[in-house]
């Protein structure tokens, strides 16, 4: 499908000094499809905020003293 679409003279040379004035439709495709991507991400990650529950861990108070005791309580530990 051909879309009209209006862009600043600068930011058309930048593109055609990047990728070259026959690859303009193929890089803005690629950056359009990259950027709807992303956009799906942030959608699926703030959909899914707060859908985990607070709990507490064994190692929330102290994270070094839980590891010490499990590298303790590993009989396959030497030294």
């Amino acid at each position: 499908m051909r879309l009209h679409i209006s862009l600043d003279d600068e930011l058309i040379d930048a593109l055609d000094a990047r990728v070259g004035r026959r690859q303009r439709s193929a890089f803005i495709a690629a950056t359009i499809r990259h950027a709807l991507e992303d956009q799906r991400r942030w959608d699926d990650i703030e959909a899914a905020l707060g859908s985990l529950q607070k709990s507490e861990h064994d190692w929330d108070a102290d994270p070094a003293g839980w590891v010490r005791l499990q590298r303790r309580g590993d009989r396959r530990r030497v030294g």
